[in-house]
């Protein structure tokens, strides 16, 4: 496999594809999805979308594991496609995580008794 390699010009943009891609394997009985954020310089969306799309088939791959299993990873989707400014300090992910509350601990209740 051969990668592309592409340095950034002036009229360049850079964007940040989310990659989805399934795993499969002989021995798994439940679904496996890998999640991937790459970088790409295109001069415009559909440039840069059309490059995601190359680098996630480039990226597809079959092999017999350690254990002598069949796996694959197979490109499902291209789920996101953001332009990003490559400035110091600028933010390239964030994930905001909303969570259940959990009754207080025991030892939280009987030191308020």
């Amino acid at each position: 496999m051969q990668q592309a390699f592409t340095i950034q010009t002036p009229n360049m943009q850079a964007y940040v594809a989310q990659i989805i891609y399934k795993i499969k394997s002989s021995s798994k009985g439940t679904e496996q999805y890998d999640e991937q954020y790459r970088l790409v310089f295109a001069a415009d969306e559909r440039e840069a979308l059309n490059k995601a799309q190359i680098i996630g088939k480039e990226e597809e791959a079959a092999f017999i594991d350690r254990h002598g299993r069949a796996v694959s990873w197979q490109m499902v989707a291209i789920k996101d496609l953001q332009e990003v400014q490559l400035n110091d300090g600028a933010m390239l992910f964030s994930y905001v995580k909303e969570v259940e509350p959990i009754a207080a601990p025991l030892w939280a209740e009987s030191a308020s008794c």
